[in-house]
């Protein structure tokens, strides 16, 4: 993943629980289902091909109404790693622009890295940027990434109390 070091973030998290736990969390719908997305945001599973060249696309209730959003999938490794387009979309899995801002990029590139590590437990470190961004776009990003950051580990903390559940 090219990185642009002005719009380019990483989080790294272990998580207690098996390697092959976490990456179900993020490969199966029923699972997905009980953590992605921010909190007090329930989200539905609308589909998920996970595959190459498939598609995750998902709904999040806000006091502002239904949201929508999507990945799709460039590259899985089994157990090792994802890497997708993430855009917010519409009730068709249409490409939008974010309901917060009409300068969010349309596409922002992500990948997900599965580590198994010592005890049983899974090093998982994700990495997000801009994806041919115009610079209102890339400006528009730089501006939210606290807020994308902050949100991206609220939604962590879910998988982390959705593991505990399950592991």
């Amino acid at each position: 993943m090219s990185q642009n070091n002005d719009t380019h973030f990483s989080i790294t998290r272990v998580f207690d629980a098996p390697l092959e736990l976490v990456w179900k969390a993020y490969s199966e719908a029923e699972r997905l289902a009980q953590w992605w997305g921010p909190k007090n945001f329930p989200t539905k599973v609308v589909s998920l091909d996970f595959r190459p060249g498939g598609m995750f696309h998902y709904s999040m209730e806000t006091p502002g109404g239904v949201m929508y959003g999507k990945f799709i999938y460039r590259e899985i490794v089994s157990l090792e790693r994802i890497v997708f387009v993430i855009s917010f979309a519409d009730a068709e899995a249409n490409t939008v622009r974010a309901p917060f801002d009409p300068n969010w990029p349309l596409e922002n590139l992500s990948s997900v890295t599965f580590e198994e590590v010592e005890g049983g437990k899974t090093r998982l470190i994700l990495d997000g940027d801009v994806l041919n961004g115009t610079e209102a776009e890339i400006e528009a990003y730089k501006k939210g990434m606290k807020g994308m950051v902050a949100g991206t580990n609220g939604t962590l903390d879910q998988l982390v109390e959705y593991l505990a559940t399950v592991a």
